[in-house]
């Protein structure tokens, strides 16, 4: 397995956790040492869930490894029961129980609990934490849906909510409007927010919406084939998208589309005058492979956004990806290396990101606003109130969310422009307390201070290595370059600079540079 300081998918019986933590009636017992427990606190501390996730942990320690750790998992299995009583079990091994290879299927299955016993085959050193919940709900789906007599009223079930699923909650608040807007009805909603029970009955539904293929798909592809139930193609998120879906849903149950757009701000806000200045701003977007995509469309079709970069860190998906890339004419990253979308990101120099937390903070690093639209995320990525991705409201808060970075980053840059003049200067005082004059030099001009030299390690044409200088004045005049081209300029006018063997550069080297690679 890699190490790494970030990771954008943990271990898949982490995926599993999830699947379990959205779900009711479900208990998972998973043999794990000790230290493996830390799941715990992704629920209570970054969902803000009110109790801890339904999961018991055998917790053993080394010194358990020279006795019978199979007993320890025995033991284990049936104080879950005993305690928790629930509808079903699911069993299986963290990455670090695997290596013991303990068999928690065949234990448990010896055991004759009275309830359905899941075994889960989780390889934790070939597939990450996607795999787990899409494997997970699968198992459920293909071992606990039974065959049963469809609804009299057009039904649907809404596959692929999971517990820390990025807006989750509220997406299936927006999809289950649109559908009761065309009459239909939701026969369950899973995993998250069923019980086996209700996944035992999915089978009653007419046809599925398929949310979020990442968890969901495996299970959608099985309930097709053996219940004959076809699933949705398109995710609803944009104004476009939301439209091709009410079609597509509509063509499925055979009813008439409807979809109300009374609060569907986005497209006209899209086009306003106010929002003629974000046409042609260049984005880089990352994530899990669903919402990337998605994202990209939106940002092409419905902001007027140019996308110079596109790339998801689940692999599974790739062949869609850069079906995309190709439309969109940019070369696709698929990694989970975050140090290489880091790289690639300063080499297109955006000037906005849409990724995942890891993204966020590399966008602070390098001085790019970036708007989360994908999991991993953390705390504030799970607000209290209703901020959906997908349907009508989705698409305005996508709006709100990808242009008030931009906006933000244009008045940043209007106060470093005028920062030089002495009302909006760092030694003015606040204007309504009617400044600070004793701060001001004679003249009414405050005292500029001076910018230390940048020091950069070049290399000329001829291979010799010198230390390129930035002068002071020409310091001042780089600060005057739009803040989110303004490393791509200093980036561009050091090697300008080295290459021709300069030194010092000065404020005509900087336009020398500009002219240079504007040809």
């Amino acid at each position: 397995m890699k190490l790494t300081v970030w990771t954008y998918e943990g271990p898949p019986h982490v995926g599993a956790l999830r699947v379990a933590t959205g779900m009711e009636g479900l208990h998972y017992v998973l043999h794990a040492p000790q230290g493996d427990t830390y799941a715990d606190l992704l629920f209570t501390m970054i969902e803000r869930r009110g109790k801890r996730p339904p999961v018991t942990y055998t917790t053993f320690q080394a010194r358990d490894l020279g006795a019978d750790t199979a007993t320890l998992f025995k033991d284990a299995c049936l104080a879950a029961y005993e305690r928790h009583k629930p509808e079903a079990l699911i069993v299986g091994a963290s990455c670090t129980a695997e290596l013991i290879q303990d068999d928690p299927g065949g234990l448990a299955e010896r055991l004759g609990l009275p309830v359905p016993v899941i075994a889960l085959e989780l390889p934790s050193y070939s597939r990450k934490e996607l795999f787990g919940t899409d494997e997970t709900f699968y198992q459920l789906t293909r071992h606990l849906a039974k065959p049963c007599d469809r609804t009299p009223e057009v039904s649907c079930n809404i596959l692929g909510p999971v517990g820390l699923g990025f807006r989750h909650r509220d997406d299936v608040v927006e999809v289950t409007k649109l559908l009761a807007a065309m009459g239909i009805a939701v026969n369950a909603v899973a995993p998250m927010g069923s019980r086996p029970s209700d996944i035992a009955r999915l089978g009653a539904a007419h046809f599925n919406v398929l949310l979020y293929p990442e968890h969901g798909e495996a299970a959608a592809r099985w309930l097709e084939r053996e219940h004959g139930q076809p699933f949705t193609k398109t995710v609803p998120i944009g104004a476009k998208a939301t439209r091709e879906f009410v079609a597509e849903v509509s063509q499925l149950a055979s009813v008439a589309p409807q979809l109300d757009e009374a609060d569907l701000r986005q497209p006209w806000w899209s086009a306003s005058v106010d929002s003629t200045y974000l046409t042609g701003k260049r984005v880089f977007i990352f994530g899990d492979a669903t919402h990337a995509m998605a994202a990209a469309c939106v940002a092409r079709d419905e902001m007027g956004f140019e996308v110079c970069g596109l790339g998801c860190y689940n692999r599974e998906f790739a062949r869609p990806l850069r079906a995309l890339a190709k439309e969109l004419g940019v070369s696709p990253l698929i990694t989970d290396d975050y140090l290489e979308v880091e790289r690639a990101i300063a080499e297109a120099a955006p000037e906005m990101i849409l990724g995942t937390q890891m993204e966020r903070h590399i966008g602070k690093r390098l001085g790019i606003p970036c708007a989360v639209i994908s999991s991993p995320v953390h705390v504030q990525d799970f607000p209290a109130r209703h901020s959906p991705q997908m349907g009508v409201e989705g698409a305005n808060v996508l709006f709100d969310t990808w242009v008030h970075p931009l906006v933000m980053g244009l008045e940043e840059h209007l106060l470093t422009m005028f920062r030089e003049d002495f009302e909006f200067s760092d030694e003015a005082g606040p204007s309504h307390h009617g400044g600070a004059p004793a701060a001001r030099a004679e003249g009414g001009q405050p005292p500029t201070p001076a910018a230390p030299p940048r020091h950069i390690s070049g290399t000329s044409n001829d291979g010799e290595v010198l230390e390129v200088v930035w002068a002071a004045a020409a310091e001042k005049e780089l600060r005057k370059i739009p803040f989110f081209v303004r490393n791509k300029a200093r980036r561009n006018t050091e090697r300008f600079a080295a290459e021709r063997g300069v030194g010092e550069i000065s404020v005509e080297t900087l336009y020398e540079a500009k002219a240079h690679y504007a040809r």
